[in-house]
């Protein structure tokens, strides 16, 4: 007898395989491969989640409406035109599974998360890699790849895992580049550890135009990953498609009490956004300062690159598996495209610290 077989495509698939979580036998575990937030989340959002644990019996609001209006008042947005979802990658791929499907293609940068190509296998659709410029999205080569078959365009802005971003004129110029029916979608999971004056999230562009859709994530800055928590703001009519195809309570009742709570704690956001960015520039001095190669970044982790040290060939897994012996877990990120390199999450100082010795006793040879 014959066995069920999947669609076309399925098998294709390789599973995404996230940050280790796990270092036998340290006595101390510093997780700084998932860029997950280095504060953890708000008090005031752990209260909030708290307090709704006796309702669990109930389903949620099945429109996240308080949620999306909470999010409509911190960032100035349409709340009828916000879409929440099962973390971001549940927007994702609703977003791909309803614009792409047998024989349509979806492209994305070379570096990109790893999300995108496994959405677009997932609908039947196949994957287009663009090569990157310097670890940098290059709007060129992305157009040079748009085909009649192209339906869906994912941009992480910063991207992840490389740091790098577009400006608002490089993601304009992409825009103005592409045909009407091919929907651009930005992933700005990372948007609110940017201060860069040229930087745009993109929901300008999705209020002027009909074929951009911004996405936004509660588990970095916010660092609510646990709960899943993502939305997309969208033109009108593609949250209407969105409203048609995602599950009818697919938000958590204690994900939209913790991120609305999230939300309204603009006190400790901005803590987070400055830990972030001292503890980031002192770590990359350090880590410069052993001879290391490390690429800039806006987010809140920096990639390290290992191809050169000392004038020999540098094994950044034997990098790595130095920190993991100390119980210090990092990214390897091979799967990227990268194997010569680290991905870094920015952790507390004393972790950070924990890190730079590590790096310093590798090169070293200690």
């Amino acid at each position: 007898m014959s066995a069920p077989v999947p669609n076309p495509g399925i098998l294709d698939i390789h599973a995404y395989v996230g940050g280790e979580a796990h270092a036998p036998g340290a006595s101390r575990l510093i997780r700084l491969a998932s860029n997950e937030g280095a504060l953890g989340p708000s008090p005031k959002a752990i209260a909030a989640y708290t307090a709704v644990a006796g309702q669990m019996h109930r389903y949620p609001d099945g429109g996240s409406k308080a949620l999306r209006a909470g999010l409509g008042r911190r960032f100035g947005l349409d709340a009828e035109r916000i879409v929440c979802g099962n973390g971001s990658d549940d927007v994702l791929q609703l977003l791909t599974r309803a614009y792409a499907g047998v024989g349509d293609e979806v492209l994305h940068t070379v570096h990109g998360f790893a999300i995108y190509p496994i959405s677009a296998r997932f609908a039947g659709a196949t994957p287009v890699a663009a090569p990157e410029r310097d670890l940098k999205t290059d709007v060129d080569a992305l157009l040079a790849r748009v085909t009649p078959r192209t339906r869906v365009i994912f941009i992480a802005n910063p991207n992840n895992p490389t740091g790098s971003y577009l400006n608002k004129d490089e993601l304009r110029r992409l825009h103005a580049g592409l045909p009407e029916n091919v929907l651009l979608v930005i992933d700005a999971a990372y948007a609110e550890y940017v201060d860069a004056p040229d930087y745009t999230d993109g929901a300008d562009l999705v209020d002027e135009f009909s074929n951009v859709v911004m996405t936004r994530t509660f588990s970095k800055i916010f660092a609510l990953g646990g709960l899943r928590l993502g939305w997309a703001y969208c033109p009108a009519a593609v949250a209407d498609v969105l409203n048609r195809v995602r599950g009818p309570f697919n938000v958590a009742s204690s994900a939209q009490a913790a991120g609305l709570a999230a939300l309204e704690d603009v006190e400790f956001l901005e803590r987070s956004r400055r830990h972030n960015t001292q503890v980031r520039g002192w770590f990359v001095e350090q880590v410069r300062a052993l001879g290391l190669v490390v690429h800039p970044s806006v987010a809140n982790f920096v990639l390290i690159s290992f191809a050169e040290q000392a004038g020999e060939r540098a094994d950044a897994e034997g990098a790595r598996q130095l920190l993991k012996s100390r119980g210090i877990l990092v990214r390897q990120v091979g799967s990227y495209g990268l194997p010569h390199c680290l991905r870094v999450t920015i952790g507390l100082e004393d972790e950070m610290r924990a890190v730079v010795d590590g790096l310093a006793d590798w090169v070293n040879g200690k």
